[in-house]
């Protein structure tokens, strides 16, 4: 298994995550192929440039856990990861025409936030398993 480390700085979304997340046929899904029960949000992440470019090409070349959607949603790919002291995740990218390829949203069976005393603008180091 290659590891793709990524560096990005937290910042507040939309709230679209936690609503996404929310969703039983999600919630289920993740827990079934990612291996643990969501927590309902995500942790937003905004990638370096180099990171950001780095992270899709690798993405190119790696298989993704697909979160299958119902109807009027849009495909969600996921990749397991961890975060700081070994807390394992997975990284959600939808397959939305309007997302930003230098974000990333981080989903975990905790509230990162306030596992790490997070705020906006800190700096996380992410191990991406490919």
């Amino acid at each position: 298994m290659d590891i793709l480390y990524l560096n990005g700085a937290v910042f507040s979304g939309k709230g679209e995550g936690a609503k996404y997340i929310g969703l039983p046929w999600v919630r289920e899904q993740i827990a079934k192929k990612m291996g643990f029960s969501p927590y309902v949000g995500t942790l937003n992440i905004r990638l370096t440039k180099n990171d950001s470019l780095n992270l899709w090409r690798a993405l190119k070349e790696a298989k993704a856990v697909e979160i299958s959607p119902k109807s009027g949603f849009s495909l969600g790919k996921c990749y397991r990861a961890s975060l700081a002291d070994d807390v394992e995740c997975a990284v959600v990218i939808p397959e939305a025409t309007d997302y930003s390829e230098d974000v990333l949203e981080i989903v975990a069976p905790i509230n990162l936030r306030t596992r790490f005393h997070l705020v906006d603008g800190d700096l996380l180091d992410i191990e991406f398993y490919l």
